[in-house]
Order: C-alpha cells, then sequence, then structure tokens
C-alpha cells in the first residue's frame, strides 16, 4: 500500500508543477504581463524560463528521471518566485496582501517538500 500512496503523492505533487508549466506557456501574454507589473525584467523570457523549470521538475518527480536535476530545477524557480513574485510585505492593499502571503506561504511550503525529496537523493 505504501507504494501506491508513493506513486499518488509523486503524481500529484509533480502534476500540480506540471499544470503550472502549461499555464505559463498558455497564458505567456497574461503571464509576462503579471511578471512585468512586477518589475521584473525581460518578463516573457522570465515566464518562458520558469516555465521549463516547472516542466523539468514535474516531469522529474513523477518518472524520477535525473531527480538531482529536476529538484534543483524546481528550487531554481521557488527561491526567487516566491521572494520576487508574492512578496506580500510590499503590498498595501490588505486583500492583495492577504493573497500573496498566501503565495508566499504555499510557496514556501512547496519548497520545504522538494527539499526532503531533495535529501532522499543526497546522501
Amino acid at each position: 500500500m505504501q507504494t501506491a500512496l508513493v506513486y499518488l503523492g509523486k503524481i500529484l505533487f509533480g502534476g500540480y508543477f506540471l499544470m503550472n508549466a502549461f499555464n505559463h506557456f498558455s497564458n505567456l501574454s497574461m503571464m509576462s504581463g503579471y511578471v512585468q507589473s512586477k518589475g521584473i525584467p525581460a518578463a516573457k523570457l522570465a515566464v518562458l524560463g520558469s516555465g521549463l523549470l516547472l516542466l523539468a521538475g514535474g516531469i522529474s518527480v513523477i518518472f524520477n528521471l535525473f531527480p538531482l536535476i529536476g529538484l534543483g530545477a524546481l528550487v531554481l524557480f521557488l527561491l526567487p518566485v516566491t521572494f520576487m513574485m508574492h512578496a506580500f510585505w510590499k503590498v498595501q492593499d490588505p486583500q492583495a496582501r492577504m493573497g500573496e502571503m498566501v503565495n508566499f506561504m504555499k510557496n514556501i511550503a512547496l519548497l520545504g517538500a522538494v527539499l526532503m525529496f531533495l535529501s532522499m537523493h543526497v546522501g
């Protein structure tokens, strides 16, 4: 039973990143506008690059392919995105601030899970 749960967990966890990768590519213009509004240079390139990191990470988690590279890609995605895109402490509007805080905390939790997966592959 544990094996089935592990596979289900990997599909759900990796699938989350794959769905976000799909969103990055299929909504490139909208995502680029949002990224640009946060003051990130080369917004379109940033969205494409982050989409590739999400794609590599999601595939890696689900299929256990090159786990160090895939999990590293997720760390490379989550660290800057969390602190640059979801800097809730900079937002004045209370509702927008809460939304950014939720996304910030979600990303911190995802980063924690990625680090746990990573620890299973290094050591």
